[in-house]
């Protein structure tokens, strides 16, 4: 488990981080982003969230756990919309990461550098096991990274693979556990060799 260093709780801080929790489908992301968020309103931080629109699957606005664990956020269209709308926040969260455009990066580091707490959640690696989007430069400017796990609904292993169970190409594709399930290395990847025998 995260345990934010003291001084970040206190507020004792001006030089701002950048944060990311990232894993497959299922593994928990949203789930940690809002635990970090509510420690951090607990500590009497200004907080602001953000989600792309993109992402309506529980609640058009908040930003939903797969646990139905909901917190107040503000959906954008653009990454550059976080900016001006964080305002005098203390801590950003910015959830789906890996559905906004690449100016997410710069956005982390802006709001970074203007001394702020950035914590971000997304998929590392789409349902290709290629890194996603923005993703993988999110990850390398981070102070602090988080992977978690799922469960491989196949073999009860750790899974770190998202396998996509519709015929869908398009590497954008928002669902559930009817177009989705977390697979480990040996499953996902014979997954996706099977996929390739049919076409």
């Amino acid at each position: 488990m995260f345990l934010e260093p003291q001084n970040r709780i206190e507020g004792k801080h001006s030089a701002g981080s950048i944060e990311v929790i990232c894993g497959c489908m299922f593994s928990g992301k949203t789930e940690e982003l809002i635990r970090r968020l509510r420690r951090a309103a607990i500590a009497k931080q200004n907080v602001e969230i953000f989600k792309p629109s993109i992402d309506t699957r529980y609640d058009d606005e908040d930003v939903v756990s797969h646990n139905k664990t909901a917190i107040r956020s503000t959906p954008v269209q653009f990454a550059s919309d976080i900016i001006l709308l964080s305002g005098d926040s203390d801590v950003v969260g910015i959830d789906e990461a890996q559905f906004f455009d690449e100016d997410i990066v710069e956005v982390a580091q802006k709001l970074a550098n203007s001394g702020k707490r950035v914590i971000v959640a997304g998929l590392d690696m789409d349902s290709n096991g290629k890194p996603f989007g923005p993703m993988p430069y999110l990850l390398a400017i981070a102070e602090f990274v988080t992977k978690l796990h799922a469960i491989c609904t196949i073999s009860g292993s750790l899974a770190s693979f998202s396998y996509r169970l519709t015929d869908t190409e398009s590497t954008v594709e928002v669902g559930e556990k009817e177009a989705y399930e977390a697979r480990n290395r040996k499953y996902f990847f014979e997954g996706l060799n099977e996929k390739k025998k049919k076409k």
